[in-house]
């Protein structure tokens, strides 16, 4: 048995449970390197290569690295989707609650650059990889979830209903956050002004 695998003898864990765990661990311990290296310059073999893996360990536990990727990105969605909790909860008025969102959106599109990429290169994937579709359609649904938990106590503050749909607002500020993303990391908008900009103007239509 080879230093990487031996986590798992000391878990207690059985069959598909010790299964899906050590996925859940290789996928975290290679986020970063997935991150970095992007969907398109990855194999198995290259991941390994660039982590404390071998091939033979990863291959083992994911069929190929359209595997890996969509364990990886579900796992740093596990962590998004409850990113604005806080502020929904503790906020008593819209303009804290717009204040606080708007500042934890743009703080995530910098510190979490890489990994978003990463996850907006697996979207694109499903165009082409339709065993995808599920895994993105269900993070997809998340998003959509937390985002409207904002708007939604967003109104409830302002004491005035929501003008737009749920999956309109998504859309929306899910393009201002690619577009923003793109625009940080080509260097055209480094500060993300245009980002800020445009998620004032969704918020007053909202």
């Amino acid at each position: 048995m080879t230093t990487a695998t031996r986590p798992d003898a000391r878990s207690g864990l059985r069959g598909p449970d010790k299964f899906a765990a050590r996925r859940r661990e290789l996928a975290t311990a290679t986020l970063v390197t997935l991150a970095e290296l992007g969907y398109a310059r990855t194999s198995l073999r290259e991941i390994a290569q660039n982590s404390a893996f071998s091939h033979g360990v990863l291959h083992y536990y994911f069929r190929d690295k359209l595997d890996l990727v969509a364990e990886a990105v579900r796992i740093f969605e596990d962590m998004c989707v409850t990113r604005y909790d806080e502020a929904v909860a503790t906020s008593t008025t819209a303009e804290q609650l717009r204040h606080e969102f708007s500042t934890m959106f743009v703080a995530t599109l910098r510190s979490d650059s890489a990994l978003h990429r990463l996850w907006y290169d697996l979207r694109n994937q499903t165009r082409y990889e339709a065993s995808l579709r599920d895994e993105v359609s269900e993070i997809e649904s998340r998003r959509t979830d937390m985002i409207w938990k904002v708007v939604s106590r967003y109104c409830e503050l302002r004491g005035e209903p929501a003008r737009v749909s749920r999956h309109l607002v998504y859309l929306t500020l899910d393009g201002i956050f690619q577009q923003g993303l793109d625009r940080l990391l080509d260097g055209s908008d480094p500060e993300l002004t245009h980002a800020r900009a445009l998620l004032d103007e969704a918020f007053d239509a909202i």
